[in-house]
């Protein structure tokens, strides 16, 4: 039995899971919000449903690992540190570098760095968690489990951009994509539910919530991804913009006297999506009852969300040859039954049923009638539990 701590660092957050393995049981779980932030929190479950909470001053992300491993030892979660023998850090972008999960070293930390430009929303505070941990666990096996790992199996005639062939050849400029873990783990389950080896399927995974991007799946590896260079591309997200003409950009920045593009990046990463159409919200729940209300902006937006996944998924039945299942997680996946119904909705040519009591109860597994031509799936993520077995696995090889 093995203690491993999966974290999840974000610019101004920390997620971790604390589970017990290969028995895949989750002892603990929470976050620590706000970090150099006025009104930092921290919010723990463990045990038989006990919770702690408490806001206090976190300047930083050492502060915030610091004041997670005190509280683990303080709550009786752990009684030594030491009982924790591995850490797993998910990092968004691995670029060319890294084709599956690895050992933290100084190379990788390197590496990490260097490529941060890709996701600059994500890496450098992915980096901030991967060297908190290793100052206050040094002898934790550490291990980074990276987004885009699962999308290297993408053939060049989907992952190249029609730019300079030399753009790619100097720059590494190509379709990196995002959520792999979350597909990859939703993929094979979606198998098992299916009843069928993931290697004889075809399924299009859509991992929905404040980021979102549509996964083909073929034969168990990744075959094409709405996301691109950066996690900016792709469907409408709930800050982001997803896809725009990038001859819009230069346009825009003229009109608005924007010399930065920087600060152009900056509107389309956090004040585009569903909150830049609705002018309401960047939160689903907050548009669907908006929407209710006769909000027609907020209709729109969700309305724009709902297209740019169906057409993705359309996309991709086409690029694939056919789909046998659809799966919906994450967020919006897992959680807005309007949401999943309106897409199910619009998919109804294809053959495809869905059991509408199910759809509206959130049930896990397979929502579609016995009868339709295509399954559809809905199934809670666990990118925690992936990156665990990871760490598993490579212990093992160690």
């Amino acid at each position: 039995m093995e203690k491993l701590l999966v974290i999840n660092s974000g610019s101004s957050s920390l997620k971790f899971k604390l589970l017990v393995m290969p028995e895949e049981k989750e002892v603990a779980d929470g976050l620590v919000d706000r970090i150099g932030i006025d009104g930092s929190k921290i919010k723990i479950k463990y045990g038989d449903g006990q919770k702690y909470e408490h806001a206090e001053e976190i300047k930083d992300h050492e502060v915030a690992v610091d004041r997670l491993t005190f509280l683990l030892k303080d709550l009786g979660i752990v009684k030594d540190l030491n009982e924790i023998t591995g850490v797993g850090h998910r990092v968004v972008a691995g670029g060319e570098y890294f084709k599956h999960s690895v050992v933290v070293d100084d190379e990788v930390i390197k590496h990490i760095d260097e490529i941060a430009d890709m996701a600059p929303l994500h890496n450098p505070a992915n980096l901030m968690g991967i060297k908190a941990f290793k100052e206050i666990l040094p002898d934790a096996f550490s291990v980074a489990s990276f987004d885009t790992a699962f999308h290297q199996t993408i053939p060049a005639v989907n992952y190249l951009y029609s730019t300079p062939y030399e753009w790619y050849q100097d720059y590494s400029v190509r379709r990196y994509g995002a959520h792999g873990i979350s597909h990859k783990y939703v993929s094979q389950l979606a198998a098992e539910k299916l009843g069928k080896p993931v290697e004889d399927l075809k399924l299009i995974t859509c991992h929905l919530g404040a980021g979102s991007s549509v996964c083909a799946v073929k034969n168990g590896k990744s075959f094409d991804i709405s996301m691109g260079f950066t996690p900016l591309t792709g469907v409408t997200m709930a800050t982001r913009s997803g896809d725009v003409d990038a001859a819009l950009l230069g346009y825009m920045m003229n009109k608005l006297n924007i010399d930065s593009m920087d600060d152009m990046l900056d509107i389309l990463n956090h004040k585009s999506g569903l909150i830049g159409i609705s002018g309401v919200s960047s939160d689903m729940r907050d548009l669907l009852e908006a929407e209710s209300q006769g909000n027609k902006r907020a209709g729109l937006a969700i309305d724009m969300f709902v297209k740019n996944v169906v057409k993705y998924i359309g996309e991709y039945i086409a690029e694939m040859g056919g789909v046998d299942g659809i799966v919906f997680t994450a967020g919006i996946g897992e959680n807005s039954i309007p949401v999943r119904k309106r897409i199910m909705e619009r998919l109804e040519y294809l053959g495809l049923t869905f059991d509408d009591s199910k759809n509206s109860e959130n049930y896990e597994g397979i929502i579609s009638q016995p009868d339709s031509k295509v399954a559809v799936l809905r199934l809670s993520t666990n990118e925690e539990l992936m990156i665990a077995r990871d760490i598993m696995k490579l212990k093992g090889e160690a």
